[in-house]
């Protein structure tokens, strides 16, 4: 049996008029969230918090509502993402140049409202940002 493959990333949230926001990152024409695989003896939570900076500039992240995850259903030849919700209070976004690609990673970044998020996510992560909708709901961090 194969171990799957992991990939850990966050669910930043901020709230802009009042409104919640999550940040999705588009590579080409597909939407993401922030996320990578751990390094080494890395914690899934550590990789989670090191790609979002990598991925994003975003270094002022708060886990407001805990270490609690959920993880997508197996995709793509077994990969399992971890994904963990933050705060983000400030900050700029930026899409810093990837070493290994020479280029950024990802082409375009937007803070949407959850809905939004629903139709720009694939599938696997409509039970994440569920979850992410509730928490965010029942709690005012």
């Amino acid at each position: 049996m194969t171990v799957a493959k992991r990939s850990a990333g966050l669910v930043v949230m901020r709230q802009f008029d009042g409104q919640w926001r999550c940040l999705v990152l588009r590579a080409y024409r597909n939407w993401d969230f922030p996320k990578g695989q751990p390094e080494p003896g890395e914690e899934l939570l550590q990789a989670a918090l090191r790609e979002t900076t990598e991925e994003t500039g975003l270094s002022e992240l708060e886990l407001s509502w805990g270490e609690a995850y959920r993880e997508t259903e197996p995709y793509s030849k077994g990969k399992v993402a971890r994904l963990y919700l933050a705060l983000s209070r400030q900050g700029d976004v930026t899409l810093p140049v990837s070493a290994e690609l020479g280029r950024p990673e990802h082409h375009e970044f937007r803070w949407v409202p959850l809905d939004e998020a629903l139709a720009l996510l694939p599938p696997r992560f409509w039970p994440i940002l569920s979850w992410a909708h509730h928490k965010v709901s029942d709690e005012n961090p």
